[in-house]
């Protein structure tokens, strides 16, 4: 019933304008259907895990001293997965933000090659 209300009271103004996108006050640029590089996902992926385990480690921290040796254990444990997962990362070099290798590149990144380190 709401629905059908709203749907006789409102103002009904469509146009290009109201069916435009909006970006906070900015006038759009481009299309909104761009692809973005899979690195931006990789990172803020891996960003969102380990805030997320960050997050944890502050009410274990504030309770320490009452939570004894088995929880210190537990930790330790919890934070060894932590850094097998990050050096797996980084092994993969997921974390690398201009990845030198592109294998059907075109145009001007077809001649860059990665370093020897």
């Amino acid at each position: 019933m709401a629905l059908i209300l709203q749907r006789l009271v409102a103002p009904a103004r469509r146009g290009a304008l109201k069916h435009s996108t909006y970006e906070c006050g900015e006038e759009v640029e481009g299309s909104a259907w761009t692809q973005f590089n899979i690195r931006f996902y990789v990172i803020a992926l891996v960003f969102l895990i380990f805030d997320v385990e960050v997050v944890i480690l502050f009410p274990w921290a504030v309770v320490f001293k009452d939570i004894g040796l088995v929880a210190f254990v537990e930790m330790l444990i919890f934070l060894c997965v932590l850094t097998i997962g990050l050096v797996a990362v980084w092994r993969r070099r997921d974390l690398d933000w201009v990845k030198m290798v592109l294998p059907y590149a075109r145009g001007r990144y077809a001649r860059l090659t990665r370093d020897p380190d």
